[in-house]
């Protein structure tokens, strides 16, 4: 399939939104009214180019017929919408609370994850992870309710401070390693909860988007 437009992407994604919901495509009316066209002609060459790129299907006669293509559908039957709850530093611990940004699309067959209802996503801020190749504007897929095992990276809440370390134990205490000798290792002195543990990275590109 042709690379798309980011306008053509959203285009898609609203019909098969609708496909998910009402179990019935838009009319091009209902396309154009979404976006804000002028007139149905920009939702129909919109269509037209999904169409001729091989994102979409459809008999041009038949109203609401139209539905993506059996190769992209089975790549969505592979993708899981993870729920990303804002940043984490990946540097000296702060006070921060998570806010609620949207979902990370992830394809299960590649990660080799199962994502459950305990599962969300933290976008990294920081380079104190750089030594286990976790750098700014990575997303990190965790896991909430499992028990760290010592050298798994976890999100912690340390003396009601967010960070991102690498779980260890020294004398049989636990102990937020940092992986960049710029910043010290993290000890509680009051509390430490383990919010997650990471089952997945997601790297970012070039331009900075996952």
């Amino acid at each position: 399939m042709k690379a798309l437009t980011t306008r053509q992407r959203e285009v898609l994604d609203f019909i098969s939104g609708a496909l998910d919901t009402r179990n019935q495509s838009p009319s091009l009316r209902e396309i154009a009214a979404h976006f804000g066209f002028r007139g149905m002609k920009a939702a129909a060459d919109h269509v037209t180019a999904l169409k001729r790129k091989g994102a979409l299907c459809g008999t041009d006669r038949q109203a609401r017929s139209l539905k993506p293509s059996d190769s992209l559908a089975s790549l969505r039957r592979r993708l899981v919408h993870v729920p990303l709850f804002g940043s984490i530093s990946a540097g000296f611990a702060e006070e921060r609370r998570q806010e609620a940004e949207g979902c990370v699309s992830v394809d299960v067959e590649s990660t080799g994850i199962r994502p459950t209802a305990r599962t969300f996503a933290l976008r990294v801020r920081g380079d104190s992870m750089i030594g286990r190749h976790i750098v700014e504007g990575d997303v990190v897929i965790l896991e909430h309710g499992m028990t760290p095992r010592p050298g798994q990276v976890v999100a912690a809440l340390i003396d009601n401070e967010n960070t991102l370390k690498t779980y260890s134990i020294h004398r049989g205490k636990p102990v937020l390693k940092a992986e960049n000798p710029r910043y010290p290792d993290l000890i509680p002195a009051d509390e430490l909860v383990i919010q997650g543990v990471m089952i997945a990275l997601i790297r970012k590109t070039p331009e900075g988007r996952v």
